[in-house]
């Protein structure tokens, strides 16, 4: 017999259900800093063949990637790096079963936003 109250009830769960986690969120930010990435790298290859091209093609590309704006696009980037980098150890210790447990996850989870932003500040200083 058909369910008289399907129409009722959302055919899926959706954010307005769901309040968000620190494990959801880190989750969706990793996949954002994955992507964003992507178009770093775009930008340091755009760098390299402009090198290779020319001096005016390589000026155009370096002031770019040298101006505030690029500095703030680079800096971010490495955060992003930092970040899918623990992100990604985090998710290798859980495929072991370990911290799987709600109160080690948001641990986790706190450790790789908090590990992120210190390296990001070191590798600054550093470089």
């Amino acid at each position: 017999m058909a369910d008289v109250n399907r129409g009722n009830r959302p055919l899926s769960p959706h954010l307005t259900i769901y309040r968000p986690q620190l494990t959801s969120m880190t989750s969706i930010l990793t996949r954002i800093t994955g992507n964003a990435l992507l178009v770093t790298t775009l930008l340091i290859t755009w760098w390299f063949i402009a090198a290779a091209i020319s001096p005016e093609a390589f000026a155009t590309a370096d002031g770019f990637l040298t101006s505030w704006f690029g500095d703030l696009v680079m800096t971010l980037s490495l955060w992003g790096l930092w970040y899918h980098t623990l992100a990604g150890v985090r998710h290798l210790v859980w495929d072991t079963g370990i911290g799987l447990e709600i109160e080690t996850a948001q641990k986790l989870g706190w450790a790789v936003i908090g590990g992120s932003v210190v390296l990001t500040i070191l590798t600054v200083i550093i470089i």
